[in-house]
């Protein structure tokens, strides 16, 4: 049995009154897939932005590898290994997809990116960021400039930017959404590639994405968990087929 690398107890986040998120327990084990789903304003990219300390909690404690970080800012929590995506592809458009890796392994001179230095004093970090595109199947496209990928493609590239900072768990948001059939494939069959050594926790709308991909998976609505497991318990939960997956779904699960 695996032992949990992130827990949340309690957490909870209000905005003026609203409760978005409402006192989350949650425990990520080390090594697995976990995905957090729900319905629209069920609370996970908030629960993602608290995880990642863009957002402060209004209570509640969360520990990564048994160390409190809920006091901690974003840059500190990427430096421990916990690294996020956003729903949002965030690539630098005008640089080729093998610069755009580049930069983020730069971070290894802390603040200095060396932007206006020559090509040859960064050509060291080439052969890690072409090691990475590769591994996102990105290779051939190492000289594209990132504005010109298709869609699938752009996404594939900002995860190849977050395994540059080596993390040990990688939170994905959202990373099929807005894609065709084939993109959606593409991007399966990555994260399949770059979960060895790693924890990912990933929001996800598309349930094919989720049962063929996640050990574990929590079920947020209206910013509580309605149900955990793994996709067979949670897919015949009479309360999670009401709420969120519909009656396609809960056929589905029957067959």
């Amino acid at each position: 049995m695996s032992e949990p690398i992130l827990q949340t107890t309690g957490l909870t986040k209000e905005f003026r009154g609203f409760v978005a998120v409402n006192g989350v327990d949650l425990s990520v084990d080390s090594g697995t897939i976990h995905a957090l789903i729900g319905p629209n304003g069920a609370g996970k990219t908030t629960c993602f932005n608290l995880l990642t300390k863009f957002l402060p909690p209004t209570r509640g404690t969360i520990r990564f590898k048994g160390r409190d970080i809920t006091g901690l800012k974003p840059a500190d929590v990427a430096r421990l290994g916990l690294v996020r995506s956003f729903q949002i592809s965030a690539v630098f458009a005008h640089l080729t997809a093998l610069q755009n890796v580049r930069v983020a392994l730069q971070r290894e001179r802390g603040g200095s990116f060396d932007f206006w230095r020559s090509d040859t004093v960064l050509d060291r970090y080439n052969g890690r960021a072409l090691d990475l595109l590769d591994q996102v199947g990105l290779h051939e496209f190492a000289d594209v400039p990132a504005g010109q990928l298709a869609y699938g493609r752009k996404r594939a590239l900002e995860i190849a930017t977050t395994l540059a900072l080596d993390p040990e768990m990688l939170l994905l948001d959202e990373p099929t959404a807005g894609m065709a059939h084939a993109d959606v494939d593409r991007i399966v069959a990555l994260v399949s590639r770059i979960r060895q050594g790693r924890t990912i926790l990933m929001v996800e709308h598309n349930l094919s994405v989720v049962e063929g991909l996640c050990d574990r998976i929590t079920v947020l609505t209206r910013g509580r968990v309605l149900a955990e497991g793994d996709y067979a318990t949670v897919s015949r939960n009479p309360d999670v087929i009401a709420a969120y997956l519909g009656s396609e779904a809960g056929d589905a699960a029957h067959a």
